[in-house]
């Protein structure tokens, strides 16, 4: 035999020793490291980023516009109405955030857990997190809302409102939480999709749930539109005035339940609700629990310093009426101009809960996938995007904050605050953004017993003893309140910045 046969005989027996492409498994035909299931399989760093951010980005700023299309009729009912209400939906405003708090404390841990499952490709965990996560909604939303009946009328004496203001502090909670089981679970459905790497459904269904709230709130409410020097007459007259307006928030959130579900029953790319995976499973509710239950104490910690920032903030409109000499035991106002602050600042942080969010979920499917390197990347470069972004818009700002006062309100004490409190906050927005992303990542890879203890320390350990320093002892007022608030997120952001470079979140199972 020639030394040519022998080697033709070698060739043909070693390639009769390999496998043919359809005998590997599935999983061989990603390189190492490659997210596996879900929207993302195949995607650039850079697209996936944008991918998963731009839908979220506008999903957010529909989601501010619904709380700004609330304090806008607020500004358009009846003079002798707009200050108490104004006071009332600001504290509704905090009630939200709780709402959302307890929201997202069942849809961060269904969310980590679908991200893990979609890097490694293991999609039966996946459906099986699905189900349970949006059971587990639906109960937690019937106790929270039950809970925030009872605490409406301590919740309006806590915060020393007026009168008129307390009565419509209470009816709008107790508005709102009739539809908080709705609410949990169009917020845990959404989310996720996010871990699934979707982010265009749920901005779609926002959409919807903004459309909704607008014309229930504008018929039921009674409010005028003002539109610069122009006034749009409210045609409709119930005039429920803050009844109206918590009716409308609350019927949105029924109309986006039923989409987000009715979605999630049709599928997504390798996710897909299931009857069969709602059936009670402890073993996957365990997991979803021990990401969730961190969260949703971080959450409440976050919310319960800050409720303490509004009694402050009642404090400092008690001490202004007896400087002024006024027959009423607190200035109205004031809680309004907070809130009107913060609702346009909240259009700033819209890119950091969205380049957040694209962090949290590219790092947890990298993390899935085995891949740390990528996982450490995404979070910086999502970061890095977010800085440029709110720092841009906290120029805006800075520099435009008596004509976003007027959009809302043209009260003289709400044109006197509210200005000097957007300067503030406009210089802090990189500061925000670093501590928005660093969150959002470090909560997306299930990281969440760090977040709490490090948000819990920042926000009793600086942020309550600096505003109370600043804004009653020091007598600085809310202008004060504000310089202590944006000080202590600059101290947040290093905590997350700390735990993200330590390393930690990337070594976490779930």
């Amino acid at each position: 035999m020639s030394p040519r046969d022998n080697s033709d005989e070698t060739r043909q027996r070693l390639a009769s020793m390999q496998p043919m492409p359809e005998d590997l498994p599935e999983a061989a035909a990603e390189p190492p490291g490659a997210i596996k299931a879900g929207s993302l399989v195949g995607r650039s760093l850079p697209m996936a980023i944008w991918l998963l951010a731009a839908p979220i980005l506008v999903q957010q700023f529909l989601a501010a516009c619904v709380g700004l299309a609330d304090k806008v009729m607020a500004g358009g009912l009846p003079d002798w109405v707009v200050l108490p209400a104004m006071d009332a939906i600001g504290i509704g405003s905090y009630v939200g955030w709780f709402i959302a708090i307890a929201a997202s404390g069942i849809g961060i841990g269904g969310q980590a857990l679908i991200a893990r499952a979609m890097g490694s490709g293991d999609r039966d965990l996946a459906h099986r997190a699905l189900g349970q996560s949006m059971l587990l909604a639906g109960g937690w939303g019937i106790l929270v809302g039950i809970a925030l009946w009872f605490a409406a009328s301590p919740l309006a004496v806590l915060t020393e409102l007026s009168d008129e203001a307390s009565v419509y502090l209470v009816q709008y909670i107790r508005v709102l939480s009739i539809a908080m089981p709705a609410c949990c679970i169009m917020n845990a459905g959404a989310m996720a999709l996010h871990g699934s790497g979707d982010t265009l459904r749920p901005a779609l269904v926002t959409a919807a749930v903004n459309v909704v709230n607008v014309i229930v709130s504008l018929v039921l409410s009674g409010a005028d539109i003002r539109l610069g020097e122009t006034t749009v007459i409210n045609p409709w007259s119930w005039d429920l005035h803050v009844i109206g307006i918590a009716t409308g928030t609350a019927a949105a959130y029924v109309a986006g339940a039923v989409l987000i579900v009715v979605v999630l029953f049709r599928g997504v790319k390798d996710l897909r609700l299931r009857w069969a995976d709602m059936r009670l499973d402890l073993s996957v509710i365990g997991r979803v629990a021990r990401i969730g239950i961190p969260n949703f104490l971080e959450g409440i910690s976050m919310w319960t310093a800050n409720l303490f920032i509004l009694q402050f903030i009642g404090q400092v409109s008690a001490q202004m009426a007896v400087r002024m000499g006024s027959d009423e035991p607190v200035m109205e106002g004031l809680q309004g101009a907070n809130i009107i602050a913060a609702q346009w600042e909240s259009f700033s942080f819209l890119p950091g809960f969205a380049f957040g969010v694209s962090a949290g979920t590219l790092a947890g499917q990298f993390l899935g996938a085995g891949d740390r390197r990528r996982a450490r990347l995404a979070v910086l470069a999502c970061t890095g995007i977010a800085i440029i972004v709110m720092g841009t818009l906290g120029i805006a700002m800075m520099l435009f904050g008596r004509d976003l006062t007027l959009v809302i309100s043209d009260m003289p004490i709400h044109l006197a605050i509210v200005p000097a409190l957007l300067l503030i906050g406009g210089a802090s927005q990189p500061a925000f953004a670093v501590m928005m992303v660093m969150r959002q990542a470090l909560l997306g890879t299930g990281d969440t017993t760090w977040t709490f203890i490090l948000t819990t320390i920042s926000s009793y350990g600086v942020r309550l003893p600096m505003a109370w320093y600043l804004g009653i002892h020091l007598e600085w007022g809310l202008i004060g309140i504000q310089f202590a608030l944006c000080g202590e997120i600059l101290v947040r952001a290093t905590f997350f910045f700390g735990r993200f470079m330590q390393g930690g979140w990337a070594k976490r199972a779930i």
